[in-house]
């Protein structure tokens, strides 16, 4: 029997590896612990809320009757809502990509020097406050705006039509808001890619789209995947882009949460809450598995 053997079965060597797999799991503790106050404790809360019995009221209380009817409920009153929201994150999802994808790219390939001033200026919106970013667009959007006027003299925008209170603006808002979690997952992926492999596609004579599409682009996949996902799901549950730059009839399903939990409808707003967490979650599973990403799981 080998040296390394004799050391490996000795009773100090065994401790060892005891000592060692208990730290593991006192270090993983915490964490358990956080996710099992922060997380399974307050999503066991909102599945219960949405079971109870919606006649009661603030002042006489809530009976837990297991009151299935109340998903059915929310899912035929606020359909529209629900279609609305995810229209609105997919369009903004799309645009962040159209805007993120370039932007990632130049950062990744093109910056040099300017990479980190480039990088500084993505997250430097994260400095300032969510609502007041959200609401500098109500002076960039307003009928008096240079954009506005602008779109005006091109006779893009009708001399009576308006930009805020529209669909435009609340998808311009989650598209501003949200732009820098496609670019930084987009970057991450694109600076890992070898810039060797793009010269070889043009020394074997293909042209740069196929390039593109051939090399760069499924490279840089696992960013894309991981920017649409943390683009598209805050956006989907986003109420504060539709309540300022919106209008009752751009209202998304996070307005009607919102609302419904003031107004004292506990049971509908936990039951509307909990059917738009289930429908983004298989959403998500069903857009990694055809994405060719279930690694990212």
């Amino acid at each position: 029997m080998s040296a390394a053997s004799l050391l490996s079965t000795t009773p100090v060597a065994s401790a060892s590896k005891r000592g060692a797999s208990r730290t593991a799991y006192i270090l993983l503790l915490l964490p358990l612990l956080w996710l099992f106050v922060f997380f399974v404790i307050p999503l066991v809360s909102l599945v219960s809320t949405s079971l109870y019995d919606p006649a009661g009221s603030l002042e006489t209380g809530y009976a837990m009757t297991g009151h299935v009817q109340n998903y059915v409920s929310v899912l035929a009153d606020y359909r529209s809502h629900i279609l609305r929201s995810f229209a609105y994150a997919a369009a903004a999802t799309i645009a962040c990509i159209v805007l993120g994808y370039p932007l990632a790219y130049a950062i990744a390939f093109k910056a040099g020097r300017w990479k980190n001033l480039m990088l500084v200026a993505v997250i430097a919106p994260f400095f300032t406050s969510f609502l007041i970013r959200t609401l500098s667009w109500q002076m960039l959007l307003g009928d008096q705006a240079w954009f506005a006027d602008a779109l005006r003299f091109v006779h893009i925008l009708g001399p009576d039509g308006h930009l805020l209170a529209t669909p435009f603006a609340v998808v311009t808002g989650l598209t501003y808001n949200f732009l820098p979690f496609m670019v930084l997952p987009l970057y991450t992926s694109l600076e890992k890619v070898d810039p060797r492999l793009m010269e070889a596609g043009s020394d074997l004579y293909a042209s740069p789209i196929t390039t593109f599409a051939k090399v760069t682009l499924p490279l840089s996949m696992p960013g894309l995947v991981a920017g649409t996902l943390l683009t598209f799901i805050p956006a989907a549950g986003d109420y504060i882009n539709a309540e300022l730059l919106g209008n009752p009839r751009t209202q998304m399903i996070g307005n009607v949460i919102q609302n419904l939990f003031e107004g004292g409808s506990y049971p509908e707003a936990a039951a509307l809450s909990v059917t738009l967490m289930a429908v983004i979650v298989v959403m998500v599973l069903v857009y990694i598995r055809r994405a060719g990403t279930e690694e990212l799981l």
